[in-house]
C-alpha cells in the first residue's frame, strides 16, 4: 500500500497527515488499486482517472492524472478517448478542456489528417439501438419520432464511443463508466451491461469505477457497485 507521501496532495497536507491517519490510510489503499497495473493496466485507469475529474471539473487533478499515465505509455491516440466519450455524454466544453490537458501533457500531438465525416444510412441508427439495447430505449424513440436527424447524430456519436474508438470496444464501456461513476448516473447500469457483453469481467468493471474515487469520492462506486450483482446462470 502507498504511504501518504505517495499518494499526491492529500499525503502531503500537514492537518489529515496530523488529524486523519484513517483517512489517509484509506486512501492510500483506492490509489493503490488505481495507479497499479491489476485487471485494467494502470496507463488506462490514469486516463479514466483523468476524465472522471474533467466530469467533476477538476483540470488540476485531470492534469495529474493523465501525466501519471503519460509516464506509464499512454499515447494520444489512447487519450483521445477521452475528448471523444466526454464529447457525447458531457458535451462540446468538457471535450474541448480535456483536450487542453491531453495537450499540455505530451510533447507533441502527431494528429492525423482529418476523416470525411460518415452519415447514417436510413434504418441504421434504429438496427443500432435495438442491438445494443435489445429494444428501442423510450428517450431514443422519441427522439426517433420527432427528429429523426438528432436520432441519427446520437446513433453517430455513441458508435464514435464505443464502436471507433480509439481504445478496445470493452475498454471504452469502461471509460464511460468511469465518468458515469463521477457523475452518480443511472446511466452506468446500461454500461456495466454493454461492458459484459464486450468481454470486460466484472473485476474490470470494478476497477473502472473506483477510477472515479479520487475526482468523486467513494459515493461513486456506492453508485455502481450493486449494479454488479454476479449475472444468474442460465444454464
Amino acid at each position: 500500500m502507498k504511504t501518504p507521501a505517495e499518494i499526491g496532495p492529500l499525503g502531503h497536507d500537514a492537518l489529515l497527515r496530523g488529524y486523519a491517519p484513517y483517512t489517509l490510510a484509506g486512501y492510500a489503499g483506492f490509489r493503490a488499486v488505481i495507479d497499479s497495473d491489476g485487471a485494467v493496466p494502470a496507463r488506462l485507469k490514469a486516463l479514466f482517472a483523468a476524465v472522471a475529474a474533467i466530469d467533476r471539473r477538476y483540470p488540476d487533478l485531470a492534469h495529474r492524472e493523465l501525466s501519471r499515465g503519460v509516464t506509464l505509455g499512454l499515447t494520444v491516440r489512447e487519450a483521445t478517448a477521452g475528448m471523444i466519450v466526454l464529447t457525447s455524454l458531457r458535451g462540446e466544453a468538457a471535450a474541448l478542456e480535456f483536450g487542453a490537458v491531453i495537450g499540455a501533457c505530451f510533447d507533441a500531438l502527431d494528429a492525423p489528417a482529418p476523416q470525411p465525416l460518415p452519415t447514417a444510412a436510413p434504418g441504421e441508427a434504429e438496427a443500432n439501438f435495438r442491438s445494443y439495447f435489445g429494444t428501442i430505449p423510450a428517450p431514443l424513440a422519441q427522439l426517433m419520432r420527432l427528429v429523426p436527424a438528432a436520432a441519427d447524430a446520437y446513433y453517430l456519436m455513441r458508435r464514435g464511443s464505443i464502436d471507433a474508438n480509439p481504445l478496445s470496444p470493452k475498454h471504452g464501456e469502461l471509460l464511460l463508466l468511469a465518468i458515469l461513476s463521477a457523475g452518480y448516473s443511472p446511466m452506468a447500469a446500461t454500461h456495466v451491461r454493454g461492458a459484459r457483453l464486450a468481454g470486460a469481467s466484472d473485476e474490470e468493471i470494478a476497477e473502472a469505477v473506483l477510477c472515479a474515487i479520487p475526482a468523486a469520492g467513494i459515493a461513486a462506486w456506492m453508485a455502481v457497485g450493486a449494479m454488479l450483482e454476479p449475472v444468474p446462470d442460465s444454464t
